[in-house]
């Protein structure tokens, strides 16, 4: 069945997907623009809340030290207290926010992107990101003037760092495992992509009896996400076989997603490790809903898998917040996307890659059989992603694009999918195309690609 989709969030000026994102000291992420954004935010949340506290974690980039100064400004200035985390995964910040009894967390990362981005995730008290309609919110109170919200003198907020909020965390991470499981006898190599997991991913995994092989563990604000981490494994798999480990796990920069490596190097996505978790939570009759949500992107191999154990896949606009959304609208508790984030509601509110892995590692420590066998559930269909940069305009409604894709669409008939869609965090169109026909796929999406690459340029 062929299906073309796009994200169905309403057009906003600043956020994007994921939060406010883009190249650190130019719009949007600019320390102004991120003080503005704080104020803004602490009036739309504050809801006639007295002292209002927030928690505000950052990865690893050079630029975290001056969003995280502006943030706090920002938040003070409009009479809120702030808990400082400093370098924490994504995961902590929203599992603290509602520890510490907060009323909002923000998250500063780019997430996979490189350092010289950076960005801006919010989190409201409930630990989940914020929706649509509280951002279009904070972006109208952002384009007008703040000065009218200061705190008076007496009621500026004040600032506190958290030191042991890694250490929460970790406790946090273990608690997700049964109190008698352990690790023991299992190598694994841990990827952090010196990022927001660098201390606590190898901290977590030692304390439960794994032998750890640490890389990407040494961030100097500018590596990472460098080589390194879940969008670049070929350093992992290089370490899973210089020391015969039993499994890899790559984190990305802010540590809400994972990909696996196997003992013979082979990489495991988000596909199949919400298969792995899927079948292993009815078999424990854990599993809500008898399914698991995935976005568009996810292969149609998954949801063959899932029809043959006799569980559902509902999809979702790509974006681990549709996926979110929808489970909590319909009682899921297990959900992600191919590129490895993967939400287990059970536990958290966004996607965490330390708890995932976990969760897999303890299939494998049950099973006693190689991550090789227990990871791969089911076959992928042959899919083909590929990326059109563009500088301006809105390529995908050009009428000769329109017509290429029907024409694509035609070819394809009702052998495969194809997912088209604008990304949400950078200026490009993802092109993606699956099918029992690699060769027909692959010239699909390679034409297309050429028809909006002559639009775009």
């Amino acid at each position: 069945m062929v299906k073309r989709k796009s994200n169905n969030a309403p057009q906003r000026k600043f956020f994007g997907t994921d939060g406010i994102r883009g190249r650190a000291n130019r719009f949007p992420m600019t320390p102004d623009l991120a003080m503005k954004a704080a104020m803004a935010a602490g009036v739309a949340l504050r809801n006639g809340t007295r002292n209002p506290r927030i928690v505000i974690g950052k990865d690893t980039r050079l630029s975290g030290y001056m969003i995280e100064s502006a943030l706090q400004a920002g938040f003070t200035a409009v009479g809120w207290n702030v808990f400082l985390l400093g370098p924490v995964p994504t995961p902590a910040v929203a599992m603290l926010t509602r520890s510490l009894r907060c009323h909002m967390g923000v998250m500063i990362s780019a997430s996979h992107n490189p350092f010289s981005d950076n960005g801006i995730k919010l989190f409201g008290a409930d630990g989940y990101k914020l929706s649509d309609e509280v951002e279009l919110k904070i972006e109208a109170l952002m384009e007008g003037e703040m000065s009218a919200y200061f705190a008076d003198a007496m009621d500026i907020g004040r600032a506190k760092r958290i030191e042991d909020a890694q250490a929460r965390y970790i406790e946090f991470a273990k608690r997700t495992l049964p109190r008698n499981l352990r690790f023991d006898g299992l190598r694994v190599v841990i990827d952090c992509a010196h990022g927001a997991g660098y201390k606590v991913a190898p901290e977590a995994l030692w304390e439960l009896g794994a032998e750890v092989v640490r890389i990407g563990n040494a961030p100097d604000g500018f590596n990472i996400n460098k080589d390194c981490g879940s969008t670049s494994t070929q350093a992992l798999a290089a370490k899973v076989h210089e020391v015969r480990a039993d499994i890899g796990i790559a984190l990305d920069g802010d540590g809400d997603r994972v990909i696996i490596i196997d003992e013979h190097g082979g990489v495991v996505d988000g596909d199949q490790l919400m298969a792995v978790v899927a079948q292993s939570w009815k078999e424990d009759d854990r599993l809500a809903s008898n399914g698991i949500v995935a976005t568009v992107m996810s292969n149609l191999g998954l949801e063959r898998f899932l029809e043959s154990i006799k569980l559902s896949l509902a999809r979702t606009a790509v974006g681990d917040r549709y996926v979110v959304e929808h489970m909590r609208n319909h009682g899921y508790n297990v959900g992600g996307e191919q590129s490895g984030h993967i939400i287990l509601s059970d536990y958290t509110t966004t996607g965490d890659g330390l708890v995932a892995a976990l969760q897999v590692l303890a299939v494998v420590q049950r099973l006693q059989k190689p991550v090789s066998e227990v990871c791969h559930r089911f076959d992928p269909l042959p899919q083909v992603l590929d990326n059109v940069r563009f500088t301006k305009g809105a390529p995908l409604e050009e009428e000769t694009v329109k017509k290429a894709i029907e024409a694509a669409e035609t070819k394809l008939g009702n052998t495969g999918r194809l997912v088209i869609r604008k990304s949400g965090t950078e200026p490009l169109i993802r092109v993606m195309g699956e099918g029992e026909d690699e060769t027909l796929v692959r010239n699909i999406v390679g034409d297309l690609c050429e028809t909006i690459s002559r639009v775009a340029a």
